[in-house]
């Protein structure tokens, strides 16, 4: 425990933690990379050091979370972080996911202490509000809450709240009417009996106090108390529960003129931190000082023992570690201000250390290849895939770039090596002008099955947007992989890097337990991202060495939200144009030539495109919307459930029927989008272009041939110009081509992915809903024009507390989870279209006859092709986990 106030210490007859330095604590998820030749190796180093070298073996940053208030203290159990701030809340992080599970509004100033029990069902709090809250992590108290009048923070203190110059007293603080409602429920507010208090048991402040056994010299079961003060001692106090949690002093230990700040016990040695940097070595067996060691140039604010090594933090913002030897083994820059916090566990195996500070944030550190020896064990699964990540991001595949054709080899070389270590057949497909390859993989599964064995294909892409940071609006760099408050960011971690491989490690997994009866297929692409350039012709080229498939998966967007699960069953096609008019005349001066006979390049171009469309974007060529196919019923339904989930989610997405014309405008309407304008000569307001070019798109739904629309397009364009009577030339390219999709949301495959989902995710609470008509999904134009809804819009609102979550405030106890509350059911996830296109997934399901889904992994805030891509570790793990479900079930369908 820690911190007093005026030098007093209090008493009280509570059930104490033992030891707080050997509390177990779990490990992070983050992780270790991999090296080419698929050796495992760290990824996300410290700041300040690198392994080896003069600062010795630094740590492992596996991740930060962030807060808006200093971290004041921390304890770490089996499955979370408590975090105690300077705003008085408690925070609750899962170390799985390091998401915030609980928030705990247990003071009114700042926290200064946290304590586990024994047995992690009880925590312990106290707070420069002078009272201990204890909170039953399990059970919920049945007692009623304080009054808030009566808080000691309310009451007036004899020194603080003296009548100033004038005879002036400050008020007394407001209580906020929302305050109370606030606060944690099934806790209890723990006040010290006056008769428990010792009045100046230290001459300062008391800013450290924890409690050991077996330091008795008569009852070496008994529990002693140890407490540091700001007047240079270190003093024991027995406790005697006999006498209502009464202490009397045993000894005192001098540690010089410079504070105590910081205690940590191992056994019967007891380290002190002190103001001055120095940490002092106590053998309490003789109540002698064996060593004090110059740790650090100003004050030693926090100290934590495990695995054999002393960890010491403070003012600097650096943390170092010591051996048994006390020699410094290694330094390194945690914080970016004072480290005020810290705490050493074990976790899946590896030992981990957890700081935080009054930069707001909490980091968690891999420490197990500091020890002398491992503590147990091999990387756990999550480990694995996080390191192998790290190291697939680290290569800058951007395919639009001819600069980065090498990284784009080496990744996809990378990838073949991941698919080889973990057991597949792998080829690399090459395609025309050298252009990126595809990674080709395959698992064979059961051989008794061989006759009978289904097969899986799975498409993914390796190749990333470019990522420029010129204005530095990265939190890190974009191909590192850098993990922050749940969320993992860099360049295609979330398209297509992640997906692709939790698919992977999910096979993995299969593969490792012999539960692997159908063969899977991975063709995963170098060129998605600039059009699927020569993947159509390797495929094709290379029919005989993929076989035949019975089931194709695909995983390349997003959530309609940051709450809902989805799945995905159209999308649009598109065909990019470019139409250019061009005169025989050189460019020229509209002063000296310009005149009404003659035919300007852009202002042809102009009455060109202007025939495309007519009013609200609808277009003009004649046949384009015939093909489009009506509403079904069953279509109707999905559109009612989705504007149905999103208003109860975030009622500020306005009404049902606005949002659902929305939603149909951008997935199953077909569009066409003028992008830009190019013209030749100098940028100035007297030339007349020799020739202006424009770059068009159009998206067409299900049924719209595109080498029908390619040809209405291009007749149309043609037939316009003819009747302008130009002495200009009219030229039309098609850039790229992608067909539409529609996929059967009610067959097998789509079956096994929604009860896969509903699996892995939960029960979700469904709470009232509002009754959402489904008459606004009718075909036609007398649908409303309603304005888009975007990522951002659906995001915006939710408060970002997911329903389909892994965790939530029903976990914060580390033993048994109680069940999920009556209300809560498995539900379908929503089945949506998107506007975008995927070239190949048509293309595949034509090519070899099989039905195609699409599973979307990421959340609509995942910032795809923009900065700050990330992805939430929650989806990567449970986007694991669904995978291996369907690779295992679709096979028996």
């Amino acid at each position: 425990m820690s911190a007093g106030f005026r030098g007093f210490l209090l008493s009280q007859t509570i059930e104490p933690e033992r030891e707080r330095t050997a509390t177990p604590a779990p490990r992070s998820s983050a992780s270790s990379g991999s090296s080419d030749d698929g050796r495992d190796q760290s990824y996300g180093p410290a700041s300040g050091g690198q392994r080896g070298g003069e600062h010795g073996v630094v740590p492992t940053l596996f991740h930060r979370v962030k807060h808006n208030n200093s971290i004041l203290a921390l304890v770490v159990s089996q499955q979370h972080i408590y975090a105690g701030t300077q705003a008085g809340e408690i925070l609750v992080w899962s170390l799985k996911t390091y998401e915030v599970v609980a928030t705990i509004y247990g003071h009114r100033s700042s926290v200064l202490c946290l304590c586990l029990s024994e047995d992690q069902k009880l925590l312990f709090s106290s707070a420069g509000d002078a009272i201990i809250n204890w909170y039953d992590l399990k059970e919920k108290d049945t007692r009623p809450p304080p009054r808030p009048i009566l808080h000691p923070s309310c009451r007036n203190h004899r020194f603080f709240d003296s009548k100033g110059p004038g005879g002036v007293q400050t008020p007394p603080r407001p209580i906020s009417s929302g305050e109370a409602n606030a606060r944690a429920q099934g806790g209890q507010t723990l006040e010290i009996d006056s008769e428990h208090i010792i009045q100046y048991a230290h001459y300062g402040y008391v800013y450290c106090m924890l409690l050991a056994r077996g330091l008795g010299r008569d009852e070496p079961d008994e529990e002693v108390l140890i407490s540091g003060g700001g007047d240079g001692t270190v003093k024991l106090w027995g406790l005697d529960n006999k006498a209502g949690g009464g202490i009397s002093e045993i000894t005192e230990l001098e540690n010089g003129d410079s504070s105590v700040l910081t205690l940590a016990l191992d056994g019967t040695l007891l380290y002190a931190g002190t103001s001055e940097g120095d940490v002092n070595v106590w053998d309490l067996d003789t109540r002698q000082m064996i060593r004090s060691v110059k740790a650090h140039a100003d004050d030693v604010l926090t100290l934590s023992i495990g695995g054999g090594l002393i960890f010491s933090a403070g003012g600097s913002g650096y943390a170092k570690k010591f051996n048994q030897k006390y020699e410094c083994i290694g330094q390194w820059e945690a914080h970016s201000g004072l480290i005020l916090a810290s705490a050493v566990s074990s976790y899946n195996d590896r030992r981990i250390y957890v700081t935080g500070g009054n930069d707001d944030c909490v980091a968690i550190w891999d420490v197990s290849d500091c020890l002398p020896e491992p503590i147990g064990g091999s990387k756990s699964s999550n480990e694995q895939l996080l390191g192998a990540l790290a190291r697939l991001i680290s290569f800058k595949t951007v395919s639009s770039n001819p600069q980065f054709a090498e990284e784009c080899r080496r990744g996809a070389t990378y990838l073949r090596t991941l698919f080889k270590r973990f057991g597949a057949i792998t080829e690399m497909f090459n395609t025309d002008n050298n252009l990126n390859p595809v990674v080709f993989a395959k698992f064979k599964g059961n051989p008794m099955e061989s006759k009978k064995r289904k097969k899986i294909l799975f498409y993914g892409h390796y190749d990333v947007i470019a990522a420029e940071d010129d204005q530095g609006k990265w939190i890190s760099d974009p191909f590192t992989l850098e993990g922050v408050s749940g969320y993992l960011y860099g360049r295609g971690v979330s398209d297509n890097k992640g997906p692709i491989l939790a698919a992977l490690f999910a096979v993995a997994d299969l593969v490792s337990e012999q539960t692997l009866d159908s063969d899977i297929i991975f063709l995963i692409e170098g060129e998605e991202e600039s059009g699927s350039r020569g993947f159509e012709k390797a495929i094709r080229q290379n029919r005989e060495i993929i076989g035949d498939i019975d089931w194709i998966l695909v995983a390349n967007s997003y959530w309609l939200d940051d709450e809902v699960p989805c799945l995905t069953y159209g999308l649009r096609g598109v065909i990019h144009a470019t139409v250019q008019v061009e005169s025989d005349h050189p460019d020229l001066h509209s002063g000296v030539d310009g005149s009404e006979l003659m035919d300007e390049s852009l202002k042809d171009l102009v009455m060109l495109l202007a025939k495309l469309t007519g009013p609200h974007g609808r277009v003009e060529i004649p046949g384009f919307y015939a093909p489009i196919l009506p509403v079904t019923d069953a279509e109707k339904e999905r559109y009612a459930e989705i504007a149905n989930t999103l208003i109860h989610r975030n009622p500020a997405l306005s009404d049902s029927e606005t949002l659902i014309a929305s939603l149909m405008h951008r997935w199953r309407d077909a569009s066409l989008t003028i992008h830009r304008f190019k013209v030749s000569g100098p940028e100035n307001s007297t030339v007349i272009p020799r020739m202006a070019s424009a770059a068009l798109s159009l998206r067409l739904v299900p049924n719209q041939e595109v080498s029908v629309i390619k040809k209405l397009l291009i007749d149309f364009l043609e037939d316009s110009f003819k009747k302008l009577e130009s002495k200009n030339h009219l030229t039309i390219a098609i850039e790229h081509e992608a067909e539409p999709w529609l996929g059967d949301p009610e067959n097998e495959l789509f079956r096994t992915l929604e009860e896969a989902i509903m699996d892995v995710w939960g029960p979700i609470g469904e709470g009232k809903r509002t009754s959402i008509s489904s008459g606004a999904a009718a075909n036609g134009v007398s649908k409303p024009k309603a304005s888009p809804m975007t990522s951002s819009t659906l995001t915006s609102g939710s408060g970002h507390t997911p329903i389909a979550s892994p965790t939530n405030t029903a976990f914060l106890t580390d033993a048994t989870p109680p069940p999920h509350p009556h209300n809560q059911k498995p539900r379908r996830p929503l089945y949506i279209r998107e506007g975008g296109s995927i070239p190949s997934i048509r293309f595949l399901e034509k090519q070899f006859s099989a039905p195609a889904a699409h599973l979307p992994c990421g959340q609509a805030s995942d910032s795809a092709h923009l900065d700050n891509e990330r992805f939430r570790l929650a989806n990567l793990y449970n986007s694991r986990e669904i995978f291996k479900r369907v690779f295992r079930e679709l096979p028996k369908k």
